[in-house]
């Protein structure tokens, strides 16, 4: 393997089996955050700082066959700007860049979109200005098929009811999209949408499977509508938002 941050496979969402001796493996850049990314949440972010400059130039610079990625890892302690290294999480998620803006004093505007869930294995902090991470790319997979199949309507019914009781309350109003029956994106779609808390996100970023996702988001969900039929107005919106992150 060579020192190229972006040697090895571009990842994508794995098969059915899981990360096992065969999942693959790459080297990619690193962007801790202190935030959780999950896949199919879009990510915007403002650019500053000189290393990550550089790891978007370098991006920018890849073949169009090659997919402009990076990973993003929750900080664990520590802080996202600075030359301090920080503690991370094991489990984080590649973002691919969507959009790309320079502004002429040399930030960068990015919407990313998130993609592929990864094991950190180790981090290299010495061959770039940014971090780079040896990782192993996670499968995402149902876990078992009749369990999912009962979750799925479940949670379903619990999330619009959940969106119900905000409307009711005049926290947010929000028209909610068709509900994926799929249930790993159902369960992306739940933990992005009503689950604030960087500890409880990455937890579910870190589940086995959708079925063990879907069973946490379900007495999440069943709690938050508990607590939103004992109070009579909310100060701020219950749904998760990510702001663009200053790095």
């Amino acid at each position: 393997m060579t020192d190229d941050p972006m040697d090895g496979p571009a990842g994508g969402r794995g098969g059915a089996d899981g990360a096992d001796a065969t999942a693959a493996t790459a080297r990619i850049p690193l962007f801790p955050l202190g935030t959780v990314l999950l896949p199919g949440l879009l990510l915007p972010l403002q650019v500053f700082e000189p290393r990550y400059r550089q790891l978007v130039a370098e991006l920018l610079a890849m073949p169009d066959d090659q997919a402009r990625q990076f990973g993003v890892v929750a900080i664990r302690h520590g802080r996202e700007v600075g030359e301090e290294r920080p503690e991370l999480h094991e489990i984080g998620c590649t973002a691919v860049l969507r959009r790309v803006e320079r502004h002429p004093d040399g930030r960068y505007s990015l919407l990313t979109v998130g993609d592929t869930r990864f094991a950190l294995r180790s981090v290299d902090q010495d061959s770039r200005p940014y971090l780079v991470g040896e990782v192993t790319f996670l499968a995402d997979h149902a876990g078992d098929a009749e369990a999912a199949a009962a979750a799925v309507p479940v949670v379903q019914s619990l999330l619009r009811e959940y969106i119900t009781r905000l409307s009711e309350k005049k926290a947010l109003e929000i028209q909610l999209p068709d509900l994926p029956d799929d249930p790993v994106s159902l369960s992306y779609l739940v933990a992005a949408a009503v689950v604030p808390d960087i500890a409880h996100r990455q937890e579910l970023l870190a589940a086995p499977d959708a079925v063990s996702r879907l069973r946490a988001e379900q007495a999440l969900l069943r709690r938050e509508i508990a607590l939103l039929n004992q109070i009579t107005t909310i100060a701020s919106p219950g749904l998760a938002r990510i702001r663009p992150s200053p790095n």
